[in-house]
Formats: C-alpha cells, structure tokens, sequence
C-alpha cells in the first residue's frame, strides 16, 4: 500500500486490512518519496486520471500553465515526484492489479472473495 500516513482514505484502507487480516506493507511516499518509473507504471496499468488527484489542495495551488501541460505523462510524473499530495491514495499494489482509492465493495470482491 502508497499512500501518506495521515490521508483518511490510507487509515481507512488500513484499517480494513487489519480488520480482515490481510497483510500488507506500506510506503508513504511523503517521507520515502515515489519513483518515476513506480509511476510510469501505475499510470500504464490505471490511467493517468485515476493516478494524478485533480481534486487536492496541491493541484489547485499549481500554476494554471503547469497544469496544461501535466497532460503529458511525462510532465505530470515530473511534477508528481515532487509533489506527491498529486497522487490519489491509497494506491494498492496486488500481483498485477492497481487498485486506487478506498472502496469497501472492492476491496471485499478483490481480497475476500
């Protein structure tokens, strides 16, 4: 599991985790940072619109101009790397499967069933 340690959705996702026993490792990725190519990899495998958080405080405080271009893939793993508030959480990494956001429904049909 990535995430940041003090996200509601990470202490919910963990939380169920521990409720259901499932194992699980995490990385917050505001103190241990993110790789490039970590996200290079998840945005192939979910989507660059699942992956960069449109939605947070850090988005909305970037330059109107830098967010054009975040677009790019390229451009927006730059930027992620050094603002990791841009990445959804948690993001989930399950064999080949990723899984971002907490979704209790999901999470049951993906680890329980």
């Amino acid at each position: 599991m990535y995430g940041i340690s003090n996200c509601d959705m990470v202490k919910r996702a963990m939380a169920w985790f521990t409720k259901n026993n499932i194992t699980f490792e995490f990385h917050d990725y505001k103190t241990s940072g993110i790789t490039k190519d970590k996200l290079a990899l998840w945005i192939q495998k979910a989507g660059l619109d699942i992956i960069l958080n449109k939605r947070s405080t850090t988005w909305r405080s970037l330059p109107g101009a830098l967010q054009k271009k975040m677009i790019s893939e390229d451009a927006a793993i730059r930027v992620m790397v050094e603002n990791t508030s841009l990445i959804k959480r948690p993001v989930i990494v399950s064999g080949k499967k990723i899984l971002v956001g907490f979704d209790e429904d999901i999470f049951t049909r993906e680890f329980l069933s």
